[in-house]
């Protein structure tokens, strides 16, 4: 069951932001991604909880950031609700839906999951519909993006081989494009992501991916 820290940066001047803590398994669903994020100064910024079904569709999604918190998952595309922890009337509750494929945001669990969900062989695209919480107020946004699985390298490690695959992805409204390394359910490196510790097997990763 991996688990372990990512500290995660400002993609534009390297800024940290803070980190996230997070483990992750199978589970009787599918996958199950948990995890808590700090800000430099220690403060708990928010939460996520992330259940993928057995062919890695969202099964539940609840995240928790900046007094919002929002509840989602698979129903004829995607669905959700998003509420205010100061509206307990629940008044200003706002139910979204759309024929995406999955969700996403700043945590490294929804590049998993998006790679678990296309499933590409190598050299092979594809085009995926997400929607994006965007933190700390967690106001969604549907866009397209677009995955290339450019190689997959074997890297030989004290634990056996250490598969790892080399992503291009491009947000297709703004053109934005970054490159994602993942080795099985951890993010080795991304735009503003960096793995800093690992404390399960495999227990040694490639040198330029730290950890």
């Amino acid at each position: 069951m991996p688990n372990g820290r990512y500290s995660l940066h400002d993609t534009h001047d390297r800024l940290l932001l803070g980190e996230e803590r997070f483990s992750c398994a199978p589970g009787p669903a599918g996958w199950r991604y948990v995890s808590k994020t700090y800000g430099p100064d220690g403060e708990t910024l928010g939460t996520t909880d992330l259940t993928l079904d057995s062919r890695s569709r969202p099964l539940r999604l609840e995240l928790r950031a900046g007094g919002w918190q929002v509840r989602g998952g698979a129903v004829d595309g995607v669905a959700w609700v998003r509420t205010d922890a100061a509206d307990p009337g629940g008044e200003h509750t706002i139910e979204g839906h759309d024929q995406a494929h999955g969700f996403t945001g700043r945590s490294p669990a929804f590049l998993v999951a998006t790679a678990r969900l296309l499933r590409l062989e190598q050299g092979a695209s594809a085009r995926v519909r997400l929607v994006a919480f965007t933190e700390p107020v967690l106001a969604p946004r549907t866009f397209d993006q677009g995955w290339l699985l450019e190689s997959v390298e074997t890297h030989e490690t004290d634990s056996g081989p250490l598969l790892v695959e080399r992503y291009q992805v491009a947000d297709l409204e703004t053109g934005e494009q970054q490159v994602v390394h993942l080795a099985g359910d951890v993010v080795l490196a991304a735009a503003g992501i960096e793995l800093e510790e690992l404390a399960s097997p495999p227990n040694q990763w490639p040198a330029s991916y730290g950890g």
